[in-house]
């Protein structure tokens, strides 16, 4: 992939309705986590923030955060931390799902091919359709 100037895309959902609460964009090269402090989201202390493991150092920003344990260099986890780790999976995977419905918008998991600058704007029109669609009553079909 020689070439491919890369565009990252963080989203904030709400656990409880699916809904996008926020998005962040960066550069490809750029580091989750610094993505996260640039967007400057502050969540309220009683929220529970869910991350993976680009999150490292997250519980200084917010005591309430929940990351995977990784594997010490040259040693394993034990059975508790793989635990933890499953269940935080199993909650986690609600972003994961929306991940894949956002991206059936190629714009998204293809080249971007447009202005670099528009990129932020049309990854928030499309979280918004996605929150509007969200928001229609559900037809029961017969």
């Amino acid at each position: 992939k020689k070439k491919q100037h890369t565009l990252k895309s963080q989203v904030v959902v709400d656990q409880a309705n699916g809904k996008i609460i926020c998005t962040a964009h960066g550069k490809g090269r750029e580091h989750d986590f610094r993505i996260f402090k640039n967007s400057r989201v502050r969540l309220r202390e009683d929220i529970e923030c869910l991350g993976d493991k680009g999150y490292q150092g997250i519980q200084k920003l917010h005591n309430n955060s929940r990351i995977p344990k990784k594997k010490p260099r040259g040693g394993k986890l034990s059975c508790e931390d793989k635990k933890r780790n499953q269940e935080l999976a199993r909650i986690r995977v609600l972003g994961e799902h929306l991940n894949r419905k956002l991206k059936v918008f190629k714009i998204l998991s293809l080249t971007y091919r447009n202005r670099r600058k528009r990129f932020s704007l049309r990854f928030n029109l499309i979280a918004a359709l996605y929150n509007y669609e969200l928001s229609l009553p559900k037809i029961k079909s017969s």
